[in-house]
């Protein structure tokens, strides 16, 4: 990127901002590192604060239906306190803890259509702008990799991915809105299930693993949600497919009807002891990925990484126009 943005509450000739993200994928709970680059402007600026605000977007539901918004999820003040002289170039690193229910946005390299963004804001004088917006990418951790790697490996296929406004019920949640990835029914599971969700809420301690089956219904009976929470440690080292079957099968043979899905507090929890976890072979991860099954297929509900990167800037400043107020 490259110096384009201007501090609209300064007008033309004040400073200008460039925030650059450390390439690589960052992970839930993991440091996020970069610089915010500064350019001076045609005279001398006292920079107060420079924040970062990570953003997300995401989907509320309305009775019926549902509408998309951005929510701003954590912020961290990483510089300032300093004079910034005209046309002066400075470059300020930073490197910020990221909150471990961070969503997942790529899997194997591949994006899965949730947008994050970093937004970089400024404090002139008195004034204030966001003056950069960046895509944030974010990996799974290895606990989370292996679940979705039992899942391609058992045959389930990726079907999309959102990030829901509002709370679980009966978990440690701690951000106002939760990551659903939708999977389609492995073949034998296929007469059971319309779909799978997976939510995943990673702590210090682990990740909760959330489950929610689209149930079919049988000849006498209608179809329901089913629900189901396990919990992992970080470092459990476990047979994942084994694992992942035995929760689908208790899943699927559960049959209390919640209604509201996630909203609901009733769980059938349990927890798998933690283990040393090891990392699965790196042949493993291409064949799921390479496979017409593998999640990591037909991904974004035919979105591409490119078009994620181009649009998320237009996108995120369309809606600062638009609740500006809020602020």
């Amino acid at each position: 990127m490259v110096f384009k943005r201007l501090l609209g509450s300064l007008g033309v000739g004040g400073p200008t901002v460039d925030t650059v993200l450390d390439p690589r994928p960052a992970l839930p709970g993991g440091t996020l590192d970069g610089q915010v680059h500064l350019r001076g402007g045609t005279a001398d600026f006292d920079i107060e604060h420079i924040t970062l605000e990570l953003v997300a977007r995401v989907e509320a539901e309305h009775g019926e239906g549902e509408s998309e918004g951005v929510v701003a999820f954590e912020r961290f003040t990483v510089g300032g306190g300093f004079r910034l002289a005209a046309g002066e170039e400075r470059s300020v690193p930073f490197g910020v803890v990221l909150p471990w229910e961070t969503p997942v946005t790529e899997l194997y390299g591949q994006p899965l259509g949730v947008v994050l963004g970093v937004r970089t804001e400024l404090s002139v004088a008195g004034a204030k702008d966001k003056g950069d917006l960046d895509p944030l990418t974010i990996g799974p951790l290895p606990v989370q990799e292996a679940v979705l790697e039992a899942f391609g490996q058992l045959g389930f296929g990726f079907r999309s991915a959102d990030l829901e406004y509002g709370h679980i019920g009966g978990t440690g949640q701690r951000l106002p809105f939760y990551q659903e990835i939708e999977l389609t029914p492995a073949p034998q599971y296929a007469h059971r299930m319309n779909e799978i969700e997976v939510t995943f809420l990673a702590g210090p301690a682990g990740v909760e693993v959330v489950l929610e089956a689209d149930k079919r219904g049988g000849l006498f009976s209608d179809g329901h949600d089913a629900l189901t929470h396990v919990t992992v440690g970080h470092h459990d080292t476990l047979d994942w497919n084994a694992e992942v079957e035995g929760w689908v099968r208790r899943l699927i043979e559960h049959r209390a009807s919640y209604g509201g899905g996630h909203g609901h507090d009733a769980y059938h929890g349990q927890h798998v002891p933690q283990a040393h976890w090891n990392r699965s072979g790196p042949g493993v991860g291409t064949a799921v990925a390479a496979g017409a099954a593998g999640l990591a297929v037909g991904v974004a509900g035919g979105l591409v990484a490119a078009e994620v990167v181009d649009e998320v800037g237009d996108f995120f400043e369309g809606d600062d126009e638009e609740g500006e107020d809020e602020d």
